[in-house]
């Protein structure tokens, strides 16, 4: 069955099997305490398609023991995939009243059999979850800005949507941190949002390197004008790109042996993280070898004028950064 996520809760009575899929995690994790909020941190197990695939016995075990089902429990199974199918459907067959089984991933495309299975069948629901639109980060803000009696101006509530960057998660983290400053009693001004919205400390310098490799100019440039990063710091983004460059470098030598892309990432060593795995194919497609090695070498060069130079060192970046983001018809 398919339904919205506002719906989740006239479902329950109806089935114990959840798919939510999409991008909006801070919906999702909204969702949840929403309409499962009687489960406790001991009755909540956590867990990763990986984890269960590699110790599937144990996890079966787990969910078959008398002693797991004295209360009800909730089961919470994220980055799943099509390969977590058949152990659902055995589990659903077995008829088990008492647990509640909640699968988290990301996109399925609509040939996913997971997610054709939960459209199709009756006794499960899926539920797909698109990111917020500007006007839902306003509703979320203004109502949490009121719950927690915070007078702010449109300016000040827009800067911080703004600054959360489409992600209801860092929306909550930065009001969270307005919340805690109005404690003392303090008039914000729009220089204490400044301030304490600071988003240097949401980036890291793997998302910067990431999203120049992504030919993302105009996210690129927005991280960069957020942060002024030490001559340290430099050096750390510029070891960053180092790391990922070789295994791009390492990647494109394997296409030629092996032409399908995704499986020569799956088989990569060490193994690449599921979130990081659209990123790095994106960034096989947009370098080529030559580009890749052209880099490195541009790289070891920045490096030795940082050194020589750290008084510049954030304008000797910069410069080379945006050397490589240039040539993308992104518009600013």
């Amino acid at each position: 069955m398919i339904s919205k996520y506002y719906e989740v809760e006239k479902f329950k009575d109806k089935t114990n099997y959840f798919l939510f899929y999409g991008e909006n995690d801070g919906q999702k994790q909204d969702v949840i305490q929403a309409n499962f909020a009687q489960f406790t941190k001991e009755n909540t197990f956590k867990y990763t398609e990986k984890d269960i695939i590699e110790n599937k016995q144990i996890f079966l075990e787990n969910i078959y023991s008398k002693s797991f089902f004295e209360n009800e429990k909730l089961i919470l199974i994220s980055d799943v995939s099509d390969k977590i199918l058949n152990l659902i459907e055995e589990i659903i067959e077995s008829n088990i009243n008492d647990v509640f089984i909640i699968l988290l991933a990301k996109r399925l495309d609509k040939k996913s059999k997971l997610r054709n299975y939960f459209e199709r069948e009756k006794l499960v629901l899926i539920v797909p979850f698109y990111e917020d639109t500007p006007q839902a980060l306003l509703s979320i803000a203004k109502r949490i800005l009121f719950e927690n009696k915070i007078d702010l101006s449109s300016e000040n509530i827009n800067l911080i949507i703004d600054r959360s960057q489409g992600d209801r998660i860092n929306l909550k983290n930065e009001l969270q941190k307005i919340i805690n400053l109005s404690q003392n009693n303090k008039k914000l001004e729009l220089e204490d949002i400044l301030r304490i919205t600071n988003l240097s400390e949401n980036y890291s310098a793997g998302e910067l390197v990431d999203n120049c490799l992504n030919k993302n100019k105009k996210k690129t440039l927005n991280i960069l004008n957020e942060n002024i990063p030490s001559s340290d710091d430099n050096i750390l983004i510029l070891r960053t790109f180092l790391i990922k460059l070789k295994r791009l470098r390492k990647l494109r030598l394997n296409l030629r042996e092996n032409n399908n892309i995704d499986q020569v990432i799956n088989s990569f060593k060490p193994p690449i993280f599921w979130k990081d795995k659209n990123i790095i194919k994106q960034q096989i497609k947009i370098w080529e070898l030559n580009d890749i090695e052209s880099f490195i070498v541009d790289l070891n060069n920045t490096e030795s004028l940082i050194k020589k130079n750290p008084q510049i060192s954030n304008q000797i970046i910069n410069n080379m950064i945006l050397e490589k983001v240039k040539n993308t018809n992104i518009q600013i």
